[in-house]
């Protein structure tokens, strides 16, 4: 099976690493990391739909199950396409972004424009940065909708593994949490092939862009048939409005790149105040294992 012929723009996305943007402290970015917002925009004017835009609200809605947004402060680390961050505010959420790629920033807008007119005048604070540099939190607890430096809801989707140090991530993301409010987290699962995901992943940032192009195409009919055997289910049938040829590219080229099993998650954030309120296994062992946590 080969993959989708990708946009000729997709060949940016093996140029190298992605440059610190003028403007941009070095404090504020991650040293040497995928661009996923290039790929985040190649997927928004490539592939993203109407069809996958309603897709994606009624997973958000599944995921939340009960937990009200109206009113309530959200902060979405890492937004990437802006999916998750537009349906809260169409939720009447007052919402703040953060990511550590300026793309995300553009990105976020376009898709405001097309796919959420009910929004398209509301104004979406977003920090440019990474949740690991003090500078950035210092902003995030200023842009707090209330004044108090907290939210009532921080959710991270499928991110804080690719900051280069999950662990102070975690704790910066932690300490952002209002007591009452939540913790919602998407993180790579811990498997026996993780070390040698890794290697790969660190194989692909270190190539040069036809070798990257090469790994695409060769993992992609290997992702596709793992994924087939493992859940009996069509790959190309993904969940919150994503693309299965551009999950394939993040998943390879996504470094930095961590990963831990249910248990050491919560072990690691119950000293910080945080319960585990559900949790939704990954679909496939090396997948993103989701998280829901109150914080006391």
């Amino acid at each position: 099976m080969k993959p989708p012929s990708p946009h000729p723009e997709a060949k940016d996305l093996a140029a190298g690493e992605r440059p610190r943007p003028p403007g941009v402290p070095a404090e504020r970015t991650a040293a040497a990391q995928f661009d996923f917002g290039k790929n985040w925009q190649l997927f928004s004017e490539h592939a993203l739909t109407p069809e996958k835009v309603r897709q994606a609200r009624r997973d958000f809605a599944r995921l939340l199950q009960g937990i009200d947004l109206k009113g309530k402060s959200f902060l979405d680390i890492g937004f990437g396409q802006g999916l998750s961050l537009l349906i809260a505010t169409a939720m009447d959420a007052r919402t703040v972004g953060c990511d550590i790629n300026p793309t995300c920033g553009e990105v976020l807008e376009a898709n405001k424009r097309l796919f959420f007119p009910e929004v398209a005048a509301a104004p979406v604070p977003v920090i440019i940065g990474s949740i690991l540099a003090d500078a950035v939190l210092a902003d995030l607890r200023r842009a707090s909708p209330e004044g108090t430096g907290l939210y009532d809801l921080v959710h991270s989707w499928g991110v804080l593994h690719h900051t280069g140090n999950m662990e102070l991530a975690l704790k910066n993301a932690a300490s952002l949490v209002k007591p009452g409010g939540y913790l919602i987290l998407a993180l790579y699962n811990r498997h026996w092939t993780s070390p040698l995901w890794l290697g790969i992943k660190y194989l692909y940032h270190k190539s040069p862009p036809l070798l990257r192009q090469g790994m695409i195409h060769l993992f992609y009919p290997l992702i596709y048939l793992a994924k087939l055997v493992i859940t009996g289910e069509n790959p190309r049938k993904q969940t919150r409005g994503m693309d299965f040829y551009y999950n394939v590219v993040d998943w390879v080229g996504g470094y930095p790149y961590e990963y831990a099993p249910r248990e050491e998650i919560i072990a690691r954030l119950q000293p910080l105040g945080l319960e585990i309120q559900r949790f939704i296994p990954a679909q496939v062992p090396t997948g993103c294992n989701e998280f829901i946590f109150r914080k006391d």
